[in-house]
This record gives structure tokens, C-alpha cells and sequence, in this order.
């Protein structure tokens, strides 16, 4: 299996969030000492504080999308690192998923959910546990959604483009899942449209069933596929 990652994008991006964490606590810090040295500048300090704060909480909740680990993306490669060279992973590229796996006989969109915790999906609806430590984190880390959702969304939004794409428009079978990627999840599932799995039994979700694509076929996605992650590498 091969994993396709601008590695350089994933560093700038974790460093933008580690500058605007370092520089909202550092706003904050002169915020609280400017009125020491001028009282007249309280307004001044309030409005620094009101700044500071706002862009500490920015940066900490990137921090934790683009620094916190375990990554996402070395997860999946992880679990998935067994497949044959046939298979290419995608990551953070121009495709409408973080996550997207081109298989010999299909084309897997992948949305991950990395969050600690006890998730449930039933009835249509998802639930989270929450618990003390979440609470206080809440506004800084991502929240659940519904990656059901996103999954659907972004295999139609895939479709329509490699439909496109592709000459002959030849229908391409996407396949969207859901895996929680984060060691420390746990998940109940009843009734999903979907997959939804735990990183671990990622391989077992991936469609066996399909006949392989042709060799043109397959080519041909691959080649889109590769011209996404290339233009976005390009923008940089």
C-alpha cells in the first residue's frame, strides 16, 4: 500500500497552531501587565484580552486537528500498511474527504473521527458520553458531527467528479465508511447505512465483494486521484 501525504503542508499547518497558541497566551500575559505600568490603559488591556484569549483557543483547537497525536493519517496507514502495492491512500488533498483509498476494485472514502471517548449511533442519531475531562476540552477540540453525513457527502460529491473525469463517464463505485481512529474510543453501533468501525477491523470494512476495475479504468482514477494531491502540493 502506498500513502500519499503532503508532509510539509501537515508541519506548516501544526506550526501556524503552535504560533497562535504560543501568541494568544503571550497577548494574554500583556494584557494582564499593561494597566500595571498605565492605568489609563485598561480599555486597551480588555480589548488585548479579548484578542489573546480568542487566539489561544484558535490555536489550541488546530493544535489538536494538526499536532496532537496519534495522527489520523499514521493510523490509517498503520491498520492498512498489509494491502498490496495496488492500493494508494490519500491524505488531505483536494478530494472532498481528509482520507480517500483507491482499491483494485474501488475507490473508499474514508472519514475519520479522532476523539477519546464512548460515541453511540442508533435511531438515526448520534451520542457522546461526555465526560469531565471532554467538557472542559469541549471548545477546543473538534465535536462528533455526524460522520455518517459527511461520509454520504462527500462519496456523492467524488462520484459526480471522477464521473467526470474519467473518459466513457464510467460509473466508479465509491464506497464511503467511518473509522474512529483514536485508541481510546469506544463505539456502539445499531443500524448505520455504513460502516463504522474502530481503526482496528478497518481492513475487515473494506468491499471485497466488487469485481476489479479494469486495468484503463483504474488508470485512469488513479491518475485523478494523483492530480489532486499533485495541484494541492503545487499550492503550498
Amino acid at each position: 500500500m502506498k500513502s500519499i501525504i503532503d508532509r510539509k503542508m501537515v508541519q506548516r499547518r501544526a506550526a501556524i497552531s503552535n504560533a497562535a497558541s504560543v501568541g494568544g497566551m503571550l497577548i494574554l500575559l500583556v494584557s494582564v501587565v499593561l494597566p500595571m505600568f498605565n492605568a489609563d490603559l485598561v480599555t486597551a488591556s480588555n480589548m488585548l484580552m479579548g484578542v489573546g484569549l480568542a487566539t489561544a483557543m484558535l490555536g489550541i483547537y488546530y493544535a489538536n486537528r494538526w499536532v496532537k497525536k496519534p495522527r489520523p493519517e499514521d493510523t490509517l496507514d498503520k491498520e492498512l500498511k498489509g494491502l498490496s502495492n495496488n492500493h494508494r491512500l490519500y491524505h488531505y488533498s483536494r478530494l472532498p474527504c481528509d482520507h480517500v483509498l483507491l482499491a483494485p476494485n474501488a475507490v473508499v472514502v474514508i472519514e475519520t473521527v479522532n476523539l477519546a471517548g464512548e460515541f453511540s449511533y442508533s435511531d438515526g442519531r448520534w451520542r457522546e458520553r461526555i465526560s469531565l475531562g471532554r467538557a472542559l476540552r469541549y471548545i477546543v477540540e473538534e465535536h462528533l458531527g455526524d460522520p455518517i453525513k459527511a461520509a454520504r457527502s462527500a462519496q456523492g460529491i467524488l462520484q459526480q467528479r471522477l464521473g467526470a473525469a474519467i473518459p466513457g463517464g464510467e460509473a466508479i463505485p465509491v464506497h464511503p465508511l467511518v473509522v474512529f481512529t483514536h485508541p481510546a474510543a469506544q463505539i456502539e453501533v445499531s443500524g448505520s447505512p455504513l460502516p463504522v468501525c474502530l481503526a482496528g477491523r478497518l481492513v475487515k470494512h473494506l468491499p471485497a465483494h466488487l469485481e476489479r476495475l479494469a486495468p484503463e479504468t483504474y488508470d485512469a482514477v488513479r491518475s485523478y486521484l494523483d492530480s489532486q494531491a499533485t495541484a494541492l502540493a503545487g499550492q503550498q
